[in-house]
Formats: structure tokens, C-alpha cells, sequence
């Protein structure tokens, strides 16, 4: 339930922005601006699933950087695998994020995101985002953090935590015991399978399944 939530957090807080900023100013904008959108839209603000897709393709998807969060939750077997495995990989990984957030929708209840001052030293390539979630209607603040990296297309997020829980570290283990049992190739057709419109139930491959 922990990754489901996190990856809320993760899709409704970084939009598209053009000019490139540094991580703080950045999420602060990009939250502002995702929340505004869910509150005026009355499918987004329900929890309409294809409204929020068509919101992570075009305004959150190209500030994830796939490729990191892929290398970190595959671990050791991304290094075994040809740079045509890695590719596949990184296309299924993301596709199974973006079901995984599909399912997570919730209709919109007041929610807030406060960003925390982040302290970086100049030239720094990394950085992490701490976050408060709140909801209008009370309950207890969570706290995440977004791990950022600069990359040569400005800053992004490649993890999220939240409670000491890495969204993409949540993976490895599994991910690990697939490729002991059935190699990269066999990492990927499971993979495909889950992410495949017939499949139901799962946001992650199991193994010996």
C-alpha cells in the first residue's frame, strides 16, 4: 500500500517545466501546478483514470528518468544484460510504473504538498526533496523524499521514498530472484506479461508464478 501511495506523490508533483530550475524551485512550481490542474478538472479532481494518464504522459513522465530507476531496481543483472535487454527493460519497467499509478488514482479530498528548503553546495549533481503530504480533511502528515539527479536534461527524480520505503528498491529482491530463476530474458517476458492488457492483479511480477 506504501508503493502505491508513493507513487501518487511521485505522478501528481512534477509537470512539464521549460526553463530549468533547481530542485526545490522546481517541485515547489510543478505541485502548485499539478494540484491547481486536479482541482479545476473535475475528472482528475474524481479520480478518472485515463485523465490521469493523459496528465502523467504529457506533463510527469519526461521529468522521471527511467533509466536510473531501472538500473537501481534490476541491481546486479543490469550489468549482465546487452544494451538491447536493457532497453526492453527500461520499456517494461516504466509501463508497470504507469499501471501501477493507474490503480492508485484517488478522487482529489484537499490534498497539500509541502516542500522542505533543500541545502545543496554549488556543483552538486545530486539531491533530495523532502516533502510533506496533508490532507483537508486531517489524518497524519506523511513525509517523502524525492531522489533527484542532474542530468544533461536538467534535474530528475529517479526514486521516491517514503517512511524509509524506496519506490524502486521495493523491486529489486523480486526482481532478483526472476533473473536467478529464468535470466534477464526471463525478467523481461514477465515483465511484458503483467504489463500486457490481459493481465489483472499485481503491480509487480512474483517469482515461481
Amino acid at each position: 500500500m506504501k508503493t502505491l501511495l508513493a507513487f501518487v506523490f511521485f505522478l501528481t508533483a512534477i509537470p512539464v517545466v521549460a526553463e530549468e530550475q533547481n530542485p526545490e524551485a522546481l517541485v515547489k512550481q510543478v505541485t502548485a501546478e499539478v494540484l491547481d490542474a486536479i482541482k479545476s478538472d473535475k475528472k482528475l479532481a474524481s479520480g478518472d483514470r485515463q485523465a490521469a494518464l493523459k496528465l502523467a504522459e504529457e506533463k510527469v513522465l519526461p521529468h522521471i528518468d527511467f533509466e536510473e530507476a531501472t538500473r537501481l531496481a534490476v541491481g546486479r543483472a543490469w550489468s549482465q544484460a546487452s544494451p538491447e535487454q536493457q532497453k526492453k527493460l527500461v520499456t517494461e519497467f516504466r509501463r508497470m510504473l504507469v499501471r501501477v499509478y493507474s490503480n492508485a488514482i484517488q478522487p482529489y479530498e484537499g490534498q497539500s504538498i509541502q516542500v522542505a528548503p533543500v541545502r545543496m553546495k554549488p556543483g552538486d549533481t545530486e539531491a533530495t526533496v523532502h516533502n510533506t503530504f496533508k490532507r483537508a480533511s486531517g489524518g497524519q502528515p506523511v513525509g517523502f523524499d524525492y531522489s533527484m539527479r542532474k542530468t544533461d536534461q536538467g534535474w530528475k527524480i529517479y526514486d521516491i521514498v517514503v517512511e524509509g520505503v524506496s519506490l524502486v528498491l521495493t523491486y529489486r529482491s523480486e526482481f532478483d530472484g526472476l533473473v536467478k530463476q529464468e535470466g534477464v530474458d526471463g525478467l523481461i517476458k514477465r515483465l511484458a506479461q503483467k504489463n500486457s492488457p490481459a493481465a489483472v492483479g499485481g503491480s509487480a511480477p512474483k517469482s515461481g508464478k
